[in-house]
């Protein structure tokens, strides 16, 4: 096959010379691909867009920081001269910490400003205990879901868990926020850089203020780079009025973005003791879910469930995605899209047939185990967790193995944004660029026909849309990526090498180009 042909965004014919012949008409483009290789556009089923492209644009870049001492001269060099004004930091790594993270050493070392360190994996900070006071907050709070503010006998320590907390300290901000034009260039950078690799599309796991409006700002402009498919969270605990104010966002939504779906977050992160386990960790955490009232999390699963909304849970630990899997056997699925569970970094044999047997679709990050976690285990999450339990640990190749559907995605910006490396590392099951590592449970290691299925075929059957998206067919979505050379064919080594050449939204040839 050479030529494709495409007419109202779809593919109307496949072949070689003669469909240029047979379809030369003024409504039908017809294209010629011959010496290079198309394949469906890949698909980012977990990424977040606008809090990931702010926090890139406007934050202080901690990655580097592997030590509390590096820590310290990455933020000596971005100090805000203007007095009481915070310095915000992302990608901060809590394996510096000795123990649980403290941020009384950012007052020992920046007297008098105000520092709020994200986490690498986004769910807690750690911030200058003298800005909880300034807050009020000088010692434990209560929240609706399981957030909390550390405190030990001198009081608050700066060590902010989970997003009711964390937002409790961000909603404080005074200081000047960017104004909306800047944010959306941030926005389309963001895009901009998913987009290069091959995607042609994202599903947005955020919708908080003030996304809609930097989507419209940006299609006022021009067009967006790759479709959007846009999941509001649901905060844990939250009631009807929450609930209804995400279902009538369904739908809205502009070229190439629309909102379709909502997120739950069941539980927390390994790292911060707030995942869902079966059996507590070596702290005695990460055991309860995030949700303190299941009763309720069930409640509103079957709200949007018999309004035919999909729901994505996100689901680290067994505990939380057997209560996931258990609650759709027993309420089914929105009639047009399946639900689906994000995340699952651990989960016993008992687990992997019941994916298929429900029809839940299951969602991995294969950077998240090649790419934060230690290969030596020296990680928090490993510390914490146990080595029994890293050995269960991203099973993509056991759960293909007992049928069923896996997607593969980013969660970008806390893992890698270029889908190339994710597949490549998903094939190896160690850093694709790190070729001295050692591999993590290679035997979950995922052929290159599963990886790149993982983000075309069976993205297209998470959104409900099999035979008419993900493949390339006649009658499926003219939404295509065009390399350099085959991947399939190319060592994984290799593959974050190949070119992308030209990318399709809907048969419209979509350039990567400067935002204005």
């Amino acid at each position: 096959m050479t030529h494709v042909a495409i007419a109202g965004g779809e593919i109307v014919a496949l072949g070689g010379d003669e469909v240029a012949a047979e379809w030369c008409d003024e409504h039908t483009a017809v294209h010629d691909f011959a010496g290079a290789t198309v394949l469906p556009g890949l698909v980012d089923t977990h990424v977040h867009p606008v809090w990931g492209s702010l926090q890139r644009g406007s934050s202080v870049s901690l990655a580097a920081a592997s030590s509390l001492e590096e820590l310290r001269a990455v933020l000596s060099g971005e100090l805000p001269t203007e007095r009481g004004r915070w310095l915000h930091g992302h990608d901060l790594d809590l394996d510096i910490f000795a123990g649980d993270p403290s941020g009384r050493m950012l007052e020992h070392w920046f007297p008098g400003v105000p520092l709020v360190l994200m986490a690498r994996d986004a769910h807690s900070l750690v911030v200058s205990p003298s800005l909880l006071a300034d807050l009020g907050i000088t010692g434990e709070r209560t929240f609706p879901d399981a957030s909390r503010i550390a405190v030990d006998a001198a009081g608050p320590t700066g060590w902010v868990v989970e997003l009711s907390a964390m937002d409790l300290v961000l909603d404080s901000d005074t200081s000047p926020q960017l104004p909306l034009t800047e944010r959306a260039r941030h926005l389309q950078a963001g895009l901009e850089e998913l987009a290069a690799g091959g995607l042609t599309a994202i599903h947005a796991l955020d919708f908080h203020d003030p996304s809609q409006a930097l989507y419209e700002e940006l299609e006022r402009v021009g067009d967006l780079p790759l479709k959007v498919r846009v999941f509001p969270l649901i905060p844990a605990d939250s009631g009807i009025e929450a609930w209804e104010e995400a279902a009538a966002l369904q739908g809205i939504g502009g070229r190439r973005w629309c909102v379709a779906g909502v997120k739950f977050m069941l539980d927390g992160t390994g790292e911060n003791g707030t995942a869902w386990f079966s059996e507590p960790d070596s702290e005695g955490e990460n055991h309860r879910p995030l949700w303190r009232d299941l009763a309720q999390y069930r409640a509103a699963m079957r709200f949007f469930t018999e309004r035919g909304i999909q729901t994505v849970t996100h689901a680290i630990g067994d505990g939380a995605v057997a209560w996931v899997l258990d609650l759709v056997a027993e309420i089914g699925h929105a009639p047009g899209a399946p639900h689906r569970i994000e995340h699952i970094e651990s989960i016993p044999d008992a687990l992997l047939a019941r994916f298929a047997e429900t029809g839940v679709v299951a969602g991995m990050q294969p950077t998240h185990a090649t790419r934060l976690m230690e290969p030596n285990g020296a990680d928090a999450w490993t510390r914490r967790i146990g080595h029994v339990r890293r050995a269960d640990g991203w099973r993509a190749a056991d759960l293909l193995a007992h049928g069923a559907t896996l997607v593969v995605s980013s969660d970008w910006p806390i893992g890698v944004g270029d889908p190339r490396i994710g597949l490549a590392d998903a094939q190896l099951r160690r850093a694709v660029d790190a070729p001295s590592n050692a591999p993590m449970n290679i035997g979950q290691a995922l052929s290159v026909e599963q990886a790149y299925a993982a983000m075309t075929s069976a993205p297209a059957a998470a959104e409900g849309r099999t035979g008419r998206s993900g493949e390339i067919a006649v009658g499926a979505a003219a939404d295509l990526v065009v390399f350099e050379a085959n991947p399939l064919e190319l060592s994984p080594e290799a593959q974050p090498h190949n070119r992308v050449l030209a990318r399709y939204i809907d048969g419209v040839r979509v350039e990567t180009k400067e935002w204005q």
